[in-house]
């Protein structure tokens, strides 16, 4: 999955700058990873796939096909295409039997986390369908993003404080008890529904009601910005609160060591960024908070690491004014997120079909896999064959793409540089 968010990633950059020296091998490492059912559920990952695993390969596509990234080759399959599978694929599993709805963390029954409902699932489906609505133009799509968003909102994830105006976003609910959520904060879980609130407030025009859905996501993020702290950061030393500067409050101010955590507020900055794009009223909060964040981020820029040239590690406690002395891809990829993000105001916003995409799709894509449930609940249990989804302008016919190792994307990652660092570059954790 922190592969696929570093292939949109690197598609943001070659938008927002110009350079296309690793097209070539983002194209590569995107198609290898497609599966036999073209839906980026390739057979080596089924040990640990999960639905929001899925989605993030999916978020790259519909950054390839937003920003205008050249389109794979004839009889490839294409970036609106894959996207259009993956929904395909998450709108059949909708679990009505628990909670009410929603859908599970983990595709496979059989693997650890299946009683899990996280918001990087279905935020993130969420997130997906309003892009596709809006990159289409067809409602369809948005019906899919308002189901799912009502479900959150009825659902123990989101706690909605009336007199601050102020939504909190919790990590998820198990099944087996879905009025108590897991109290876990992480970044990328409010920005997720920031970025598909806005697209969804793009696509309605500016309606006030995800005029005011963003405000609250936006208030409720507060948390996470902080001010600088003298000196040098640790367990247990949390920085002062009500700044700009993001922080991942679980990694950096506790004592956990997640692999995947200091690549979540990377995910969460960029996001952000984008929604102002897409609703400018959300830039008078969120610019100031990148800038800043930026600025911390280059100050943690300055550490050293075997074979690394001393002075481009970076490390994730933005707000401290030393290095912390860690770092990683997830570090790399944070630090990269926050300083290509100042470009956003001056990059080129996300295309629709309307308005310059050219990406073809295939409303009809996608297939369960073996092992894959199907569910039950308020949409059609076969969206492969849903006439409002397969008539989306620019539908085209995909075919098979070969299935990679996971360690050819791994070495597709590290041949890939990021953009101030001279040398070199893992499936989620059960984020409870």
């Amino acid at each position: 999955w922190e592969c696929g968010g570093f292939m949109g990633l690197m598609i943001q950059r070659w938008s927002a700058t110009g350079n296309d020296s690793y097209n070539d091998i983002i194209t590569e490492a995107m198609l290898h990873q497609v599966g036999d059912n073209l839906d980026f559920t390739p057979n080596n990952q089924t040990q640990d796939l999960g639905n929001d695993d899925q989605v993030f390969w999916a978020f790259a596509a519909m950054d390839a096909a937003e920003l205008g990234f050249p389109n794979p080759p004839s009889g490839q399959p294409q970036w609106l295409a894959l996207a259009q599978a993956v929904f395909n694929d998450q709108a059949s599993v909708w679990d009505q039997a628990t909670c009410d709805g929603g859908m599970r963390w983990q595709i496979f029954y059989w693997n650890q986390g299946w009683d899990y409902k996280n918001v990087q699932s279905n935020g993130g489906f969420f997130h997906l369908a309003a892009r596709l609505a809006r990159y289409t133009g067809n409602a369809t799509y948005a019906q899919y993003a308002d189901t799912m968003w009502d479900w959150l909102d009825a659902s123990a994830i989101f706690s909605m404080n009336n007199a601050s105006q102020s939504l909190q976003v919790w990590d998820g609910i198990h099944v087996e008890n879905c009025s108590v959520p897991e109290q876990a904060l992480f970044t990328y879980n409010p920005a997720t529904l920031i970025s598909g609130a806005a697209y969804m407030y793009n696509y309605t025009n500016g309606s006030s009601v995800w005029h005011d859905r963003l405000i609250a996501l936006m208030n409720g993020m507060e948390e996470y910005f902080v001010l600088p702290l003298n000196g040098s950061s640790g367990p247990g030393k949390a920085p002062p609160a009500n700044g700009k500067i993001l922080s991942e409050i679980t990694i950096e101010w506790g004592a956990t060591n997640d692999p995947d955590q200091p690549s979540f507020k990377g995910f969460a900055i960029r996001w952000l960024a984008v929604a102002t794009q897409l609703a400018p009223f959300t830039a008078t909060w969120i610019m100031p908070r990148i800038v800043a964040s930026a600025i911390g981020a280059a100050g943690q820029c300055t550490g050293q690491a075997p074979n690394q040239q001393t002075g481009t590690v970076c490390g994730r406690d933005w707000y401290a004014s030393t290095w912390d002395g860690q770092s990683g891809v997830g570090e790399q990829m944070s630090a990269m997120s926050a300083f290509q993000s100042l470009l956003i105001q001056s990059a080129r916003a996300p295309v629709t079909l309307v308005t310059g995409g050219t990406s073809r799709g295939n409303g009809t894509g996608g297939g369960w896999g073996s092992g894959r449930v199907q569910g039950t609940g308020p949409w059609s249990t076969d969206p492969w064959h849903d006439p409002a989804l397969s008539k989306v302008m620019g539908m085209g016919d995909t075919v098979g793409a070969a299935l990679l190792t996971v360690a050819s994307c791994l070495l597709a990652l590290g041949s890939v540089l990021w953009m101030i660092k001279p040398d070199s570059m893992a499936s989620p954790t059960e984020k409870r």
